[in-house]
């Protein structure tokens, strides 16, 4: 008699076990589910030390704590923080933050100094100084490690082929690797609606903002998803961008959960940027550049709703 048999038989006369074998095998079928869902995912923070309008009763620092809170609580074993060294002096706890990021073991990255976007840069050699002039910070509070990782605002690199190689071109002279993106929840277009409707009180319309938010977060997974298994085959290790403003810190722990509810296994940047998918820089979005480049076609895959109204909000 087989090993599964004996055990059978035996379980016949005592129907008491079968609430906790029908127990086991559910538990069993969902941990399958869960490892069958779980991707890779890097997390990722621009704008340090400040982006948007700063809600009334928030700090820089709060603002930076509270991300960092989170992070660690969900166990993000790294967050790269891409900096704009020209905002530093902008706020009294410019350099606060960027300390904390430190003291948590998070690194910080070339933002460039003033945000500047490379295709509307008046000369690439505009943008090239910006982004030269942020690097005596990052030798600051990067001292003796790799900061030469870099995010492109607005992840633009120009429409121009001439400036787009002349960027690369820049970014391969400096021994710089992009800090390519793969998933973005829009994070930017609540920040300063958010910080208008704190200050007036607006409870029902911050309601209404974080819900619509948290419902773009859970169609964000979905299409990145689908978007990944139309271009790869495969779910590929994904890099989320999000922004060091208020709104974004009181949404990030919900976020965080949800990642994890559809599977998130944190990783590095560096890790996740491992995968042949980001070989290549390129600006935009990693999935978004491989399925143009490829012709796949990604205009039956349900994408999230636009937030851009939002910024209307409590004007």
């Amino acid at each position: 008699m087989a090993f599964g048999q004996a055990n059978f038989a035996l379980a016949r006369p005592m129907p008491r076990f079968r609430p906790f074998a029908a127990l086991v095998f559910s538990l069993l079928a969902a941990g399958t589910a869960r490892a069958a869902d779980r991707f890779d995912i890097a997390i990722t923070v621009d704008d340090l030390p400040a982006h948007g309008l700063l809600p009334p009763g928030m700090t820089r620092l709060g603002i930076a704590q509270t991300y960092i809170a989170a992070l660690k609580a969900h166990h993000v074993p790294q967050a790269w923080g891409f900096v704009n060294g020209g905002k530093i002096a902008q706020d009294p706890d410019g350099a606060a933050v960027l300390a904390a990021w430190r003291k948590a073991g998070y690194p910080l990255g070339n933002h460039t100094w003033s945000h500047m976007n490379a295709g509307r840069a008046s000369s690439l050699a505009a943008w090239e100084a910006d982004a030269d002039r942020n690097e005596p910070v990052l030798r600051t509070y990067m001292a003796g490690e790799n900061w030469r990782m870099l995010r492109f605002p607005n992840l633009s690199v120009g429409a121009d082929e001439a400036r787009r190689d002349g960027v690369f071109a820049w970014m391969k002279a400096n021994g710089y690797r992009e800090a390519d993106v793969s998933a973005a929840f829009s994070d930017w277009d609540y920040s300063d609606a958010y910080a208008r409707c704190l200050a007036k009180g607006d409870q029902a319309t911050i309601a209404r903002m974080k819900a619509q938010y948290l419902k773009g977060v859970d169609d964000g997974v979905a299409n990145l998803k689908a978007v990944s298994m139309r271009v790869y085959g495969r779910v590929i290790p994904q890099v989320l961008l999000t922004h060091i403003g208020g709104f974004s810190a009181v949404m990030l722990p919900e976020v965080l959960d949800r990642l994890d509810a559809a599977g998130a296994h944190y990783v590095t940047l560096e890790a996740a940027e491992s995968d042949p998918a980001y070989a290549q820089p390129g600006g935009g979005s990693v999935m978004s550049r491989a399925a143009r480049a490829q012709g796949v076609s990604l205009r039956d895959i349900p994408a999230p709703a636009p937030a851009a109204e939002v910024k209307t909000w409590c004007r």
